[in-house]
């Protein structure tokens, strides 16, 4: 586990940062925004299917980043107007940004397996846009926030999905690297914390079991679909109350177990909440992790 000092947090990404601040609040996170997308594009008919691309100025190709908010898989506590804030300070940095929307378990078809579905299909998506809109699928990462952890694991695991699940596809986007911040993603280890931290319980995150199903968690939990060959940057704040630092270091330990790549890092000082900020002190330690994962420097 890597623990950053106050110091590097100010240095780290080529700028200083401000001054380290309290935690930011769920208030404060619910209220970050940034400017329009570069396009909007559906994936499917429903009002939560659809990406929003945020493509930096000039000809390309330009690496990318897959960012899926997180929200405790439900529509109460936001989602992709937050992201826009990280979703900017990127492109400014000449990085494209697919900012992934997506049915969640108390919308209509979401839930098991809307959701994935959702997910495998936005980033699938990617295919087509790439040639049009300058996006180099050579260097991409995948980065999700909280539920979003868990959904940005789970899209770059997918190639392991057995071919009976419903959110099969037999040549996905590969994604090598998964940025994850304050990320659920063993849903059956960790049911306990995301029904206190959430109030979501398996069955609303992974379906029930069915006889052609018994095991709800082989198709939906990252955790059971190790090892995936890829790498995870799992970052928590110091005072994640709701994904602490404790979940990525048992997930890190899972994935090194099954022979995967797998780092934790803690943001001093950081909530849940910094973690998903570009204005927080925490962003220049978040920034480096999601840079190195696309071969920038």
């Amino acid at each position: 586990m890597l623990k950053f000092s106050l110091l590097a947090a100010t240095m780290i990404g080529g700028a200083a940062s401000a001054a380290p601040s309290a935690p930011m609040t769920l208030q404060q996170y619910l209220a970050l925004t940034g400017p329009a997308p570069t396009k909007h594009i559906a994936y499917g008919s429903a009002p939560s299917q659809f990406v929003e691309l945020f493509r930096p100025a000039g000809k390309g190709p330009f690496p990318v980043v897959v960012l899926i908010h997180g929200g405790c898989w439900t529509v109460q506590f936001g989602g992709i107007t937050q992201m826009r804030n990280v979703a900017a300070a990127l492109t400014a940095q000449g990085i494209a940004v697919w900012n992934v929307e997506y049915r969640r378990y108390d919308e209509p078809g979401g839930g098991y397996p809307g959701m994935y579905r959702d997910v495998a299909a936005a980033v699938d998506k990617l295919k087509a846009e790439a040639p049009v809109s300058g996006l180099d699928l050579a260097r991409i990462v995948a980065v999700g926030h909280s539920a979003g952890g868990h959904l940005a694991q789970w899209a770059a695991s997918r190639h392991r999905l057995p071919t009976w699940s419903p959110a099969y596809a037999a040549q996905p986007v590969r994604i090598p690297v998964v940025v994850s911040l304050g990320g659920l993603a063993d849903l059956k280890n960790q049911a306990g914390l995301i029904e206190s931290s959430c109030d979501r319980t398996t069955a609303q995150l992974a379906g029930t079991p069915t006889a052609a199903r018994p095991d709800v968690f082989a198709d939906t939990s990252p955790a059971e679909m190790l090892p995936a060959g890829i790498r995870t940057v799992l970052i928590h704040g110091e005072h994640d109350n709701v994904s602490p630092a404790a979940t990525g270091e048992d997930y890190a330990r899972r994935a090194r177990a099954a022979g995967d790549a797998a780092e934790v890092i803690v943001l001093p000082g950081g909530s849940h909440y910094d973690e998903v900020a570009a204005s927080s002190p925490s962003w220049p330690i978040v920034n480096r992790a999601i840079r190195q994962a696309l071969g920038l420097k």
